[in-house]
Order: C-alpha cells, then structure tokens, then sequence
C-alpha cells in the first residue's frame, strides 16, 4: 500500500496521502468504562463520545479539524511523529530528532499551508495567521508537531460553510486533498466509517468545535475497531511508518486492557 502511494507521488498525482489500517478486537466490558480507561491511558484535548445507533464511539483525539468562536476561527494541523521514550532523557533525543527532521518538517509545512488555503476560502482578507508554528506536543505514547491557524470570519459565511470549506481535514486525507482521497479509497481495504471524520457540536450561537476522529476506539456490541494512519510522502520509509501506527495505538491498546479487567 506503501509503494503504491508513492508511486502515485513520483508520478506527479499528489504530494503526500495518509494512509490507514485497521485493527479489529472484542471487548466484553462496559463502554463508558472503556471510554473512561482511554482518557486516563491518553488523556488528549478533544476527548469525546458517542452513542450512535448499535454503534459505540470512544475517541481521545489531540486534533482540532475546527473552532469557530464569534468570527474566530482556529484549526490545528498534525503532522510529525516520533515515539516518547522511556525515559526523560530519550523523550527529549527523540524530540530534537522530531523538529530537526527534514522530511518531517517539510511534510508539516506542506499541510499548514493546505488548511491556511481551506481557512482562506471562508476567512476575510489577510486575516489568516499562523501562531505557534511548529510546536511539540507531547501525548501519553507519541509526540507531534502541531501548529496553530487562525482566520477571521467574513461576515457573509457562516458555521457550516466553514465545515465545507475544512472538512474532511488535510492530515488525514493528503494533499491535493482531494485526489488523495480517491487514492485512499482505491488502496485502503475497508471504509474509514467514522474514522477521520469529526465528533464536536455547533451552536444555537453559530458556534462551533469539531476534532478529527484519529485515536478512537469504535464498539458495535462485542466486536469493535481502531484504525491508525501515518502521512506517506516520496522519501517515506514503509518499516518506519508502520512503526509510527504501532505507536499511535499502543495507548488504545492499553485502554483495552485496562477496561477489561475492570
């Protein structure tokens, strides 16, 4: 699935995909306590869940796709990953190695300047800035690069023109995004379902916060899924990006097993 993206990327299809796989399990305890066993095992800003139908969504995002406040808009990209040791001291190594990382960086910035286009497209003139660029964040099993993109509504949009302007996020389809996303639909053997979608509200106000559905946990009845994604560019490495999806569930994994000793 690897080779194949990239060899849509060399010849000239897209820059960069996010490419997924899944993972099923059973589970035979409580969902709300699963729910609750995922936010101590990876407490994360966009934690959030829901009961839809047969179907029970557990989900312990750190991704904002979008927040609109007012006329305030923000989003926060992802993109760049690395582990987090097991020690203070390799956390640290590997975050140096994170921001020095040229293919991480590139990779970052590439997706920054897709969702300050799709901002654009609903924002006022000049008025979308980049703050915090390129931070490291740091979660309970991996650490990000994450910067912060912000725009001010133009007064003849509203709520749900941002989300057709924003979604479904950049991070987690490619870009150019949208044939990246009929590359992921010809690769991926399954439908993504809620995975990469978004979990939030919007206001009576007009207000609005929406995460990306990555780190979550998915139930219906006694057999569930988690799926776990890594962006493919040219130079990707398949054994590293693997690693990087390993990493990525490894504290849902955790969740698992937590909750079903309870």
């Amino acid at each position: 699935m690897v080779h194949r993206a990239k060899d849509y990327i060399r010849a000239g299809d897209i820059y960069q995909a996010n490419l997924s796989q899944r993972f099923p399990f059973s589970f035979q305890g409580s969902p709300l306590r699963l729910y609750g066993a995922l936010r101590r095992t990876n407490p994360s800003p966009f934690c959030s869940v829901l009961k839809m139908g047969d179907q029970f969504i557990a989900s312990s995002s750190p991704e904002l796709l979008v927040a609109k406040k007012g006329r305030q808009l923000v989003t926060r990209p992802i993109a760049g990953t690395r582990p987090s040791g097991r020690t203070g001291s390799e956390t640290r190594r590997l975050t140096r190695e994170l921001l020095r990382n040229e293919k991480e960086r590139a990779e970052h910035l590439m997706l920054v300047d897709l969702e300050r286009n799709d901002l654009g497209r609903v924002s006022e003139w000049r008025s979308v800035r980049v703050k915090d660029f390129m931070r490291v964040e740091k979660y309970a099993r991996v650490q990000h690069l994450v910067s912060e993109i912000t725009g001010c509504l133009r007064p003849d949009r509203d709520a749900f023109d941002v989300i057709r302007a924003m979604f479904p996020g950049g991070t987690i389809t490619g870009c150019p995004k949208l044939r990246s996303m009929e590359i992921i639909d010809e690769l991926e053997p399954v439908r993504r379902g809620v995975y990469t979608g978004s979990l939030g509200y919007i206001g009576f106000d007009g207000d609005l916060e929406l995460n990306i559905v990555i780190r979550t946990l998915v139930l219906k009845g006694t057999q569930g899924t988690l799926q776990v994604g890594a962006g493919i560019v040219a130079d990707s490495d398949p054994g590293r990006e693997y690693e990087e999806t390993l990493a990525k569930g490894e504290a849902l994994c955790e969740a698992l097993i937590e909750a079903s000793a309870l």
